[in-house]
């Protein structure tokens, strides 16, 4: 399959490996291994320096290998609409570098965010100021820097552009049905349909250059139709645009596109079914399609290891009428947590499943635990009781520096990490599985 699909991307072709070579920065190393044999280096490494400072501190294994076989598979899936990566969902600079050497576009939602792209390389016509209410200072660098693209959902938004940029391409972004989504981002952006003419007419008086649409149907969208739906919203404000005498040349579809993790459900090769063909249907072959896929990239691209620092014995009282003690509990405490790498699962509404990593200096990545299980719970390192990774969950009797690891957590997890109590964030460790 990934040959098929390198023939899709690669053309004229070029050698992948001499891509990745590329791609790292000088102090940065990265491997040609499994994930597995990665982290057991890791883990093998620490326990060989056992007494140092920190050692067992938690990490992350970020595979650039998995990003890049995710490009092949948008380009093989959906060939006509141009990626622009979403810098917030993971800021890593290892997955701006690879991406910008892929030829992606970006979204950008800030000034710290334009700078970043542009720090690795990237042109400013491969950036979209994807942001409908920006901060007036950060439209200035953005026309200082020559990234005329941004998008707005309101006329004060035009009256700032207008004083700030007044030679900026202008995104229309409209508000869709995000009502199947973990994440509706209409409570916040995008301009109703009824509000357009207005927005438009206002546009026109202050000499302002419309250039397109986008719209979001919001982060994990759970409904492939939501897309379809909204490039026929997309469609009538096109038609209505050009009543009006505006010639529109892009449409922006957004994110909401499920990672490869996501098996069951909506996968990306559904929505891929209908989006295709729906923008197809209804925009022209001269009309640039973009898109601003996130988690889609990085999900299941990062895997975390985190150490277990305590464990309690959960106490119950005795069965009197049975006259038996009650089954065995326990909480277990881990070095990254809520505050952290896991803020994930308040910010963006994920499950995290725990799995044993080590036992008993035993390694067993992806192998089962042929062990009794026992009703747990796993905790983060803070002192504030919301920091609960797993409420319930079953696992077996382990001990103080044992490992778990946990699996897809590249969306929305180091790009919001705090270090609150004092507690550092993670670390990457990067290795290419593609080769």
């Amino acid at each position: 399959m990934h040959a098929n699909l390198e023939t899709v991307v690669l053309n004229p072709p070029y050698d992948v490996v001499d891509l990745f070579k590329s791609v790292p920065s000088p102090d940065v190393n990265v491997y040609n291994r499994s994930v597995s044999e990665v982290t057991q280096q890791r883990l093998e490494s620490i326990t060989n320096q056992k007494w140092e400072s920190d050692q067992e501190n938690a990490f992350f294994v970020g595979d650039l290998g998995e990003v890049f076989r995710q490009h092949l598979r948008w380009k093989s899936l959906l060939p006509r609409i141009e990626p622009f990566f979403a810098v917030k969902c993971n800021p890593d600079p290892m997955i701006l570098k690879l991406l910008a050497s892929l030829g992606c576009g970006f979204d950008c939602a800030s000034k710290q965010e334009i700078q970043q792209v542009l720090d690795v390389g990237v042109e400013p016509h491969r950036i979209v100021y994807a942001n409908p209410c920006k901060q007036a200072s950060f439209v200035r660098y953005a026309a200082q820097q020559s990234v005329s693209r941004m998008t707005f959902d309101n006329a004060e938004e035009l009256y700032k552009i207008k004083k700030f940029y007044p030679d900026a391409e202008l995104i229309l972004r409209i508000l869709t049905d995000d009502s199947s989504s973990l994440c509706q981002l209409g409570l916040k952006f995008g301009a109703p349909l009824h509000t357009v003419q207005h927005l438009l007419e206002t546009a026109q008086q202050l000499e302002l250059n419309v250039i397109g649409v986008s719209f979001h149907v919001g982060s994990g969208c759970l409904d492939e139709h939501a897309f379809t739906d909204a490039v026929e919203r997309a469609r009538v404000v096109f038609d209505q645009a050009t009543l009006m005498g505006f010639k529109l040349t892009l449409l922006d579809v957004g994110g909401g596109f499920p990672g490869a993790d996501v098996k069951d459900g909506i996968t990306f090769e559904k929505v891929a079914a209908v989006l295709g063909p729906a923008v197809d249907r209804l925009f022209p072959a001269d009309i640039r399609v973009i898109a601003e896929p996130g988690r889609y990239y990085v999900a299941s691209a990062f895997t975390i290891c985190t150490n277990i620092i305590g464990r309690r014995t959960v106490t119950l009282p005795v069965v009197m009428e049975e006259k038996k003690d009650a089954p065995e509990q326990y909480m277990y405490y881990v070095n990254d947590g809520m505050y952290g790498s896991f803020n994930c699962i308040i910010f963006d509404h994920q499950i995290v499943e725990p799995k044993v990593l080590m036992k008993n200096d035993e390694f067993l990545f992806a192998q089962d635990v042929c062990e009794p299980e026992f009703e747990s719970s796993v905790w983060g390192p803070t002192c504030d009781s919301i920091d609960c990774l797993n409420k319930s969950t079953r696992l077996p009797k382990l001990e103080p520096g044992d490992w778990l690891y946990y699996e897809n957590m590249g969306a929305y997890t180091i790009c919001a990490a705090s270090q609150f109590n004092g507690f550092k964030k993670s670390e990457v460790v990067y290795t290419n599985t593609f080769c």
